[in-house]
């Protein structure tokens, strides 16, 4: 699934996104105390990349980061804007970001990787790490996976699960040195997820 077909797909249901993971109270408050924990950057700027209706840039912008959402929706921006008019919100992709090299304190990518296709992940990775300072922080949340990467049936569009253990070896080819993780066990009505933080190595 190209992105297009994504944005597509994220385009037809954003209202019904928007009511179900539309502010930070809806996010899982372990995941929210690890964004703080390694995103509370001050000076410098935080890219939410994927960042949906604004939710998590807003509540980055609640601990006095300078942060700033991106998402490839166009209904999601206008949104985002609508509902916290004193942030900054762009249309754009983590593919082509509009900023220039070594310039980013942070970077948030909150499930918003979870569309890339394995064979393109080093793509990606590389287009974040141009845009972040050395010793930059990227925080991804993942679909987290026992043994293997595999594709599913993701309500909005196709995603991927993965290993931590793996990931964490795509970061470290990217760049990156893993500093931690955290498993979230599934639900009956939740998929077992992942969070990473890394820090981008010195040249």
């Amino acid at each position: 699934m190209d992105e297009k077909q994504v944005r597509d797909a994220y385009a037809s249901i954003a209202d019904l996104y928007i009511d179900l993971y539309g502010t930070s109270e809806q996010s899982l408050p372990a995941d929210l105390a690890f964004i703080r924990r390694h995103l509370s950057i001050r000076p410098g700027t935080v890219l939410d990349v994927g960042c949906g209706p604004g939710h998590l840039t807003a509540y980055l912008r609640s601990l006095n980061v300078d942060a700033v959402g991106i998402d490839l929706v166009p209904e999601f921006i206008a949104h985002a804007k609508a509902t916290h008019p004193t942030g900054t919100y762009h249309v754009g992709t983590m593919q082509s970001l509009d900023a220039a090299d070594n310039s980013i304190a942070g970077i948030l990518a909150s499930y918003s990787l979870i569309h890339i296709p394995p064979q393109d992940l080093d793509e990606v990775l590389t287009e974040l790490r141009r845009v972040l300072k050395p010793a930059g922080k990227l925080v991804a949340g993942l679909f987290d996976a026992d043994d293997r990467t595999e594709p599913f049936d993701h309500k909005v569009a196709r995603a991927y699960r993965w290993p931590i253990g793996e990931f964490s070896q795509r970061l470290a080819e990217a760049g990156f040195t893993e500093v931690e993780h955290e498993r979230r066990p599934g639900s009956a009505t939740h998929r077992p997820v992942a969070m990473i933080a890394a820090v981008l190595n010195n040249p």
